[in-house]
């Protein structure tokens, strides 16, 4: 073979592609390097001087919402199971987008982006993600929180064939539920202590008024006999899956006290039935405040949240349904 010799030119010009091929090469080795998306676990995705101005803020903006702990109060939490299932396997950058477009609840849209990085940077610190450099939108998009355990499959609906075989599907959260029928119907038996059932009996509404209306047709001990079978026949439900509570959260059907004040006020139903067949105003009138104390025992724990001292001290329920509570705790 022919040996093909290069001048000075030659050689000059082959070394410059040589140059140009290398620094190509190293270009998308060093940019694929950085696009790849790295776990905020195993290297440093925040500066502690962002986690801190990040803390600083959070105590004055984000605090009354989402709790000293992060646990969550109005709005949701920003630790634990909770976080990882809305933000698990996403990149940071989703979490900083998140704030700045959403946050405060009073003021969406008024958090800047060095702000919302700050802010991210705290929550990053809080669920003990090593800190390192600082965080910046190039590497936000990199950095990934790590992903959740996906929750359970919730169970297809109760269903109750009737003879066409229609399935009973979840219409209403909780509370919609409560106050269109448990609420109503309970207070049927509630008014036994102003007035006994006997002595019932609504007059026409004038002018006309359908709601009042029906008072007339079912009344008195007719209407407390409905009550009570109402109750019974529709309290199960409270336990029906896929139901949420007003805010949003899943009704805690798997905890054991919601499921025995659930069935507790089953139970109380047959009670109420025997004093109603024995037509015993009297006695009806007691289980009145019974009824109220049946219902409390669920009430206080997961609908009448209180808190002692400001919004960020008080301790809350993980489970619970009340989507405002404040320090006196309220009927929803």
């Amino acid at each position: 073979m022919r040996r093909i010799g290069l001048g000075p030119a030659g050689i000059r010009y082959a070394f410059a592609v040589a140059i140009a091929a290398y620094g190509v090469v190293g270009l998308f080795s060093i940019t694929g390097h950085a696009g790849q998306a790295r776990p905020v676990t195993a290297a440093g995705s925040y500066s502690d001087a962002q986690a801190t101005r990040g803390k600083t803020l959070y105590n004055d903006q984000c605090l009354a919402c989402h709790g000293e702990m992060l646990e969550g109060v109005v709005g949701p939490p920003l630790t634990g199971t909770d976080f990882l299932t809305d933000f698990g396997g996403h990149p940071v950058a989703d979490l900083i987008q998140k704030i700045q477009t959403t946050m405060p609840q009073q003021a969406p849209g008024t958090l800047s982006r060095a702000q919302s990085t700050d802010l991210t940077a705290y929550v990053l610190q809080f669920n003990k993600y090593p800190a390192g450099a600082d965080l910046t939108d190039a590497t936000a998009k990199e950095f990934t929180i790590p992903a959740g355990n996906a929750p359970a499959a919730a169970p297809p609906p109760a269903a109750s064939g009737s003879a066409q075989g229609i399935p009973v599907t979840v219409a209403a959260n909780l509370a919609q539920f409560m106050r269109g029928i448990t609420f109503p119907n309970a207070n049927i038996i509630f008014n036994a202590q102003i007035r006994d059932p006997k002595d019932d009996k609504p007059k026409m509404p004038i002018p006309y008024d359908y709601v009042l209306w029906g008072r007339t047709v079912y009344y008195g001990w007719e209407a407390v006999d409905e009550a009570i079978a109402a109750l019974k026949e529709t309290t199960p439900l409270f336990l029906m899956p896929g139901r949420r509570c007003q805010n949003g959260r899943p009704v805690p059907v798997q905890n054991a006290d919601f499921q025995k004040f659930t069935h507790d006020l089953i139970d109380f139903t047959e009670k109420l039935k025997g004093v109603a067949t024995a037509r015993d105003g009297e006695k009806l009138s007691g289980l009145a405040e019974e009824l109220n104390n049946t219902c409390a025992n669920c009430h206080s724990l997961y609908r009448d949240v209180t808190l002692s001292g400001s919004a960020s001290q008080g301790t809350l329920t993980a489970d619970r349904c009340n989507p405002n509570p404040t320090t006196a705790g309220r009927a929803q």
